[in-house]
Parts: structure tokens; sequence; C-alpha cells
């Protein structure tokens, strides 16, 4: 079956406003095992969803994690496994049409995609076997020419404090 058919999106919480009122992330996934959908109703039962991209917004997860959802509420998930991919966020105060003619195809010498492009943002996946330093130098060197533009990774820090990391690579690493 094609992949594109069985892409669905199921909505997360990205993060809370000043008003404490969910921030909620459609993201796009693909069913595994368990999961139920009709075309009329969504999602009929939970179960395991492998993520089809990157999330923009949405910390700790990056495309082709596996996840369970929904857990309690129907915006809440369980991280069941890694996939080994890095999730890399570019933000711009500029339209990033130019810097995406710039920096995709830098990183897709490398093995990276762009999972997202809007006016102000830019979301790449890079699998960890590349290398930190790798990836790093690539950002830098190409954002070096853009004003006024940042990266973050993703899904490397813990979302709680933004500077933890959460050193699942290791795992990866150890099972390779």
């Amino acid at each position: 079956m094609d992949q594109a058919q069985d892409t669905i999106q199921i909505p997360l919480i990205a993060g809370y406003n000043d008003n404490n009122e969910p921030v909620v992330e459609q993201v796009s996934v693909v069913p595994v095992a368990g999961a139920g959908q009709s075309p009329k109703t969504g999602l009929d039962h939970p179960g395991e969803f492998r993520l089809s991209k990157s999330p923009a917004f949405i910390r700790g997860l990056a495309a082709d994690d596996r996840i369970r959802y929904p857990v309690d509420n129907a915006t809440t998930y369980d991280l069941l496994e890694h996939s080994g991919n890095l999730s890399v966020r570019v933000f711009s105060k500029h339209n990033t049409e130019e810097l995406d003619q710039a920096l995709t195809p830098e990183l897709e010498l490398i093995d990276g995609r762009i999972d997202a492009a809007s006016p102000g943002l830019l979301v790449y996946t890079i699998h960890v076997s590349i290398g930190f330093q790798q990836i790093e130098a690539v950002l830098n060197k190409v954002l070096a020419g853009f004003p006024d533009t940042i990266w973050y990774y993703g899904n490397v820090y813990d979302p709680e404090d933004g500077v933890t990391p959460l050193n699942w690579w290791q795992d990866i690493a150890q099972s390779v």
C-alpha cells in the first residue's frame, strides 16, 4: 500500500500559550499497529504510529520515531522508540525561500531531508549517524550568511529545561 495514502494527521500538544491554553500541532503519522481509522470519524482506537516527518514545534520527536497515541486524551502520546533521526528546526525573521535554496542542498549532501518549509521556518531530518559535528558545521557555515536566523535541535535536549541532553542516541550507537 502506498505510504502517502496511509499518512494521517493527529493533534499533539506542542506547548502552552500565555493563557495556559494548549498549542496543538498537527503531526503526520503512519499507523503501525493497533490503530484504526475511518474516513468519517478519524481515529477509532489507539495504537502505534510512526512519524512520517519531524514536527515543527513538538520537542523530543523526529521523523520515523514510534509513538503510542492517544494516551490520556486526544493530544497526548507515549514515545515508544527513537528512530535515530535528529530533528533540526531553523527559524528566521526573514522569508526562508533563499535560505531553503542555500541550506537544503548542503544538508542533502549529508543525507538530510527537508520536512517542512514556511516563510519563517524550515524543518529538517538527519540521521544521528552523520554526527553532530558534521551537521553543526554545515548549519553554521550556511547560516553565517543569513542574519536573524537561528537553528535548534528538536529532539536532543530535555523539553522541560532545554539544556539537558536526552542521550537517546547513545543507545542507538551501542546497538549498531
